[in-house]
């Protein structure tokens, strides 16, 4: 707290310094009226939520939407591809509860390559495997509409030049010696 208020004041003397010498004094308004609507993060999730992507393009960040189709519908491939499997081994398998020894897992003659509980296990992997998917994406639509309705947020605030931290390197130039510093400036 001591270090900020010593260099609130090593810094207003300075300015009051250079205003001394000078003894002119510019008073630079710079207020700029940006109309935020409040509605448009809302409006934004709603399109996201209404057709993935939408939000997006509401936003203006073109770039993001074949990332939100992409990420959907790699889950909704693996969750469909998954669901194909899955009938063919519940298919086998419910054959050979009736008796069939002609399903695609048995070999040439009576010697099957997968067993009854191999097939069981493989329907019991392969349904965890397609609700993960479905979960998956369902967590990535979701993330599309968040992703729209933050975008939305920030694109309201100001990101003005008065707003910013920048880094000041100060040269003595009596021993041209570097020195570092931070100043933050607020211009009201």
């Amino acid at each position: 707290m001591i270090l900020f208020l010593g260099c609130v004041f090593i810094e207003t003397h300075a300015q009051d310094e250079a205003i001394d010498q000078d003894d002119t004094v510019v008073i630079q308004n710079t207020i700029q009226s940006q109309k935020t609507d409040p509605l448009r993060p809302a409006r934004a999730a709603f399109y996201s939520a209404v057709l993935p992507g939408l939000g997006q393009a509401y936003n203006k960040k073109y770039w993001k939407i074949p990332i939100v189709y992409g990420a959907i519908g790699t889950g909704l491939y693996f969750y469909f591809d998954n669901t194909k499997v899955l009938k063919r081994y519940r298919n086998a398998y419910k054959r050979r509860l009736a008796g069939f020894t002609d399903d695609e897992f048995y070999g040439p003659g009576s010697t099957p390559f997968l067993s009854d509980d191999a097939l069981i296990r493989a329907q019991r992997t392969l349904k965890r495997n397609k609700e993960m998917a479905m979960l998956i994406t369902v967590g990535l639509y979701v993330l599309n509409i968040i992703d729209a309705n933050v975008d939305a947020h920030l694109l309201q605030y100001n990101m003005d030049e008065n707003l910013a931290l920048q880094p000041f390197v100060d040269f003595n130039n009596p021993n041209y010696i570097a020195q570092l510093g931070l100043s933050l400036n607020l211009k009201f």
